[in-house]
């Protein structure tokens, strides 16, 4: 590979994982707690808030198995890459039909691809994981989800300041500010059985990853996001994309913008200095 931007596809969709999931209603009491909701609402048999489908697609791997950021894995077997870091850069997901609190599921995961590059800034890979949730025997899933992670090399120093757009002040349709704790991100770890140490553990997340604080999960920005949309707008989104471009930080303000776009809306979420960490395009039922 001799451009700097070279790239070379390592893996196609290949074989895939299947795992029997319960969405429980113990489990979904303690995400609508997390979100500081009253847990007596939740149901059995009611909807589950599209969304916090999360709790469905945590891996189970064993503690002497995970990589060394602690990150428990992608749900399919990876190649070692030598490449220590990983971010979520994005997922896409669709909505068929909805899951009924106490349903029993079933999730087919594989490797969708995986591409090894190398840019200006050094080697990475993209790895695509797409999860499928089906309910009993249905032949068509009830949900579609692609997640998509970058494979990074080992940082050296603090993290460079984001080059991700900034704006002077968020202007939007409606707009909302939220602080997320670490309390908040221990839960939201905890219940997906995430235990990415950038999340958990400040000394790693500082004098490892190089960033200034604990960085806010991924998969909670975009929940953050779905919920302003179910709860302050109203939207039930058929399909949505997930774009994040710089991160969050623990303690420190998110900025969640959402403007109606003809048959969709577009959601931005940003960080306490107005530089944008996520963007997300909804289909609306």
């Amino acid at each position: 590979m001799n451009s700097t931007h070279a790239s070379e596809q390592l893996a196609e969709a290949g074989e895939s994982i299947s795992r029997t999931e319960t969405c429980s209603v113990s489990a979904v009491r303690r995400v609508a707690a997390m979100l500081d909701l009253d847990p007596d609402t939740v149901v059995e048999g009611a909807p589950l808030p599209r969304g916090w489908q999360f709790i469905l697609m945590a891996a189970d791997t064993r503690r002497s198995a995970l990589r060394a950021d602690g990150f428990p894995g992608l749900g399919v077997a990876m190649p070692e890459l030598g490449l220590p870091r990983l971010l979520l850069g994005g997922r896409a997901v669709s909505y068929m039909k909805d899951i009924p609190i106490g349903a029993t599921v079933q999730r087919t995961s594989a490797m969708q691809s995986l591409t090894r590059k190398t840019t200006e800034a050094g080697p990475m890979a993209i790895a695509s994981i797409q999860h499928e949730l089906r309910l009993g025997t249905d032949a068509t899933p009830a949900l579609v989800e692609t997640q998509t992670y970058l494979l990074l090399p080992a940082r050296e120093g603090a993290a460079a300041p984001s080059s991700a757009a900034r704006v002077d002040a968020v202007s939007a349709e409606r707009t909302m500010t939220f602080v997320p704790d670490e309390t908040l991100l221990f839960q939201y770890s905890a219940l997906g059985f995430n235990s990415h140490r950038i999340h958990i553990d400040r000394s790693h997340a500082r004098n490892v990853e190089g960033f200034p604080d604990l960085v806010v999960n991924g998969g909670l920005a975009t929940l953050l996001l779905t919920e302003f949309l179910r709860r302050d707008l109203g939207v039930t989104p058929s399909a949505l994309k997930v774009r994040h471009v710089a991160p969050l930080f623990c303690g420190r303000q998110i900025t969640l913008a959402a403007n109606r776009d003809g048959a969709k809306w577009r959601l931005q979420a940003y960080d306490d200095r107005n530089v944008l960490a996520v963007e997300m395009e909804v289909n609306v039922q």
